[in-house]
């Protein structure tokens, strides 16, 4: 059996990137499982989606826990250990990282116990809101990376998940996957069927009990901390809303009760101001300001003024 996981950002596209590598499988004769797993649903959150691939029945059930494939699509992911994206590599694990750095210099950074490969796609997608085509490189290296796909199954695959949008688009995607597929040439077989998973030593989940707090009667917006306050969530922000205090009229129980996560605080006179630590970049303050005195900038360079 074949086991992959997709690793990305919420509006990259891994849910179709799973379906698309399911659909390549299944038109190549296989039995599949492909399933997308999210946690904030939100753009730029991260999430995974997996696949599994059998010539029989497949009985297992849930997340991939070992995976032969565990394919990248945002390397910034590598560094938040909550993403949980080397969980249960083994040394025949393959990882395939959308990057702009190369196999190398990963194999070292994560020493990484088997083979690592990059694709150079990253770098071509300067536009964010493209970044979903890194979703179809992906895809067509994996099925280039297990051998027993043929091209003509992968364009399928392709056409089929898409059929719903516009032709160019198809076309861009159908590009982004053959390309990918070509430049993982050399490697081609190098991932291979795993055996049966037994479940003799499987454990149960740790989970924590919670106990319920009645909230405030009439409470209109819920500013108190609990267990988010201990997870940085604001390194799943792609874009600052960064605000402008000449324009801003200090008007700021509109932006600090409509924040999803009440990352908007007031100050001594009267300004609101954002919790970049917990701030997910939802851009719904800047959406909501009368005044317009909230922009969105990229995160890249927000971090850096």
């Amino acid at each position: 059996m074949y086991r992959f996981r997709f690793h990305g950002r919420g509006g990259q596209g891994m849910k179709t990137a799973s379906r698309m590598l399911g659909a390549a499988f299944f038109l190549s004769g296989f039995e599949v499982q492909d399933a997308p797993r999210y946690g904030a649903e939100r753009r730029g959150a991260p999430m995974f989606a997996f696949v599994r691939a059998a010539r029989k029945p497949i009985h297992e059930r849930g997340v991939i826990r070992q995976p032969d494939l565990v394919l990248v699509a945002d390397d910034t992911l590598l560094s938040i250990s909550a993403t949980a994206v080397l969980q249960g590599v083994k040394k025949n694990t393959v990882l395939l990282i959308s990057s702009s750095q190369g196999s190398k210099v990963w194999q070292e950074r994560l020493n990484f116990p088997g083979l690592v490969l990059t694709l150079p796609t990253a770098d071509e997608i300067e536009d964010p809101l493209q970044r979903k085509f890194i979703a179809p490189a992906l895809v067509g290296a994996a099925v280039r990376l297990v051998g027993v796909i043929s091209v003509d199954a992968l364009v399928q695959a392709v056409h089929q998940e898409l059929a719903h949008l516009k032709e160019e688009v198809i076309a861009r995607n159908r590009e982004m996957a053959l390309k990918a597929y070509d430049l993982m040439a050399d490697y081609a077989g190098t991932v291979i069927e795993a055996g049966e998973q037994s479940a003799e030593f499987y454990e149960k989940p740790l989970w924590i009990d919670l106990s319920f707090e009645e909230a405030r009667r009439a409470a209109p917006v819920i500013l108190a901390p609990a267990t988010s306050e201990q997870v940085p969530t604001g390194l799943w922000r792609t874009v600052r809303p960064v605000i402008d205090y000449q324009r801003c009229h200090r008007c700021a129980w509109i932006c600090s009760t409509l924040c999803p996560d009440s990352v908007i605080t007031v100050n001594q006179e009267g300004y609101p101001e954002i919790d970049y630590e917990h701030c997910k970049g939802c851009l719904i303050c800047m959406a909501s300001c009368p005044s317009h005195a909230i922009r969105a900038v990229p995160e890249h360079q927000g971090a850096a003024a």
